[in-house]
């Protein structure tokens, strides 16, 4: 393309502070360096990740930075070293990365990096290297991807190749929530067939975990929520019974509980919050209940009373659903385009880059499940 190595003007959504607007700029884009590849996004969803590190975790060291992170756009060009890429593939960048050389990615137990830009600056949600800048200033790059921007530049390790048929207004949420929510279930959790689970929180990650339970064969699948409104969603995706936490007086895990003669055996936590996350684990069945930590916190403490895992239930975390990004996210989206996944019922609504503040508040309030945003046409 005529910008190759170039830099490239364009538009960015750049959060200059935590705890206020995200402000539409003019940044620069630098050419690709080696093993790295610039990209035209396309389309790009928000995330409760982008709201938990602008309103929640706040980290100093994490501003200003352009956010985004769930995203699909085309390669505009590709640094020193890159052969798997070229312009014109259509791609998902990828939050986590996949070397596909060291113990972790050699290992079928984890979806691991030890190469990851995130050793050391987990607090941050961002490395310190970056290819933007603004105003003079140089402007980081959310979890190593900054899709909040007409073009964006990843390492080739963070980057999945896709199907040149994929909608990319489409796929784009395959980059992150879909997959978290779902591999969660499958992976992770492992649920069986014939099993009780339970979901805590029905955003984009829990409706997805809800999709993974059905997928495993569960049985029943109780959606908890404090929103009822999402009850008739969930139903879509698999959910068999729903419960408000708001209406019952005693703990949700005794609820659950007389629920289900014990207690369920496997819980997804979807939240966020160390509190639901204990209520997951205290949801399980004693001897054999498994629960997984999906909502991200790195900001509080979580616990409960070793009794709780002594009686033998399993409490697990899982990031990105364990799916290893350059391998697995092309089968995702093989998968969608095959129908045997659902994508397009996450997306309540659709607006443009420029709108990405009214997409903000409409997820503060629980209004939306998923917001895709036109950046580029294609």
């Amino acid at each position: 393309m005529a910008t190759a190595g170039k830099v490239i003007k364009c538009r960015a959504a750049v959060a200059w502070e935590p705890n206020k607007p995200l402000v539409m700029e003019e940044i620069e884009v630098a050419p690709p360096q080696a093993n790295q590849v610039r990209i035209k996004i396309v389309a790009t969803a928000l995330c409760h990740s982008d709201l938990y590190h602008l309103l929640e975790s706040m980290h100093e060291d994490g501003f200003p930075a352009v956010l985004g992170h769930e995203a699909a756009g085309i390669v505009e060009s590709v640094g020193p070293g890159v052969t798997e890429f070229q312009p014109g593939d259509k791609v998902i960048p990828l939050f986590m990365y996949q070397c596909r050389e060291c113990r972790f990615c050699k290992s079928p137990k984890s979806n691991q990096c030890e190469k990851t830009w995130s050793t050391g600056r987990q607090h941050a949600m961002s490395p310190l290297d970056s290819r933007f800048t603004c105003k003079g200033k140089k402007v980081l790059q959310f979890m190593g991807t900054s899709t909040f921007s007409e073009y964006t530049v990843v390492n080739q390790m963070a980057l999945a190749k896709i199907d040149p048929a994929a909608p990319l207004d489409k796929v784009c949420l395959l980059g992150c929530g879909i997959c978290t929510g779902y591999g969660a279930a499958v992976n992770t959790a492992k649920v069986e067939p014939g099993s009780t689970c339970a979901v805590f929180g029905l955003g984009a990650v829990g409706l997805a975990a809800v999709m993974g339970c059905k997928a495993a064969g569960a049985k029943r699948i109780i959606a908890v929520d404090i929103n009822p409104e999402k009850f008739d969603k969930a139903k879509v995706f698999g959910a068999t019974d729903f419960v408000n936490p708001k209406d019952h007086s005693e703990p949700i895990s005794q609820v659950l509980s007389k629920m289900t003669d014990g207690g369920v055996d496997f819980s997804l936590e979807c939240v966020g919050n160390v509190g639901v996350m204990r209520s997951a684990l205290e949801s399980c069945v004693r001897g054999w209940g498994v629960s997984v930590i999906v909502g991200i916190m790195n900001i509080k403490d979580v616990a409960t009373c070793p009794y709780q895992l002594i009686a033998g239930r399993t409490w697990k975390g899982s990031l990105f659903g364990g799916f290893k990004g350059r391998d697995d996210v092309p089968k995702m989206v093989k998968a969608y385009l095959d129908k045997k996944l659902k994508v397009d019922e996450f997306i309540t609504h659709n607006m443009t880059l420029d709108q990405v503040n009214d997409a903000i508040e409409l997820m503060k309030h629980g209004k939306c499940i998923r917001t895709v945003m036109t950046v580029s046409p294609q």
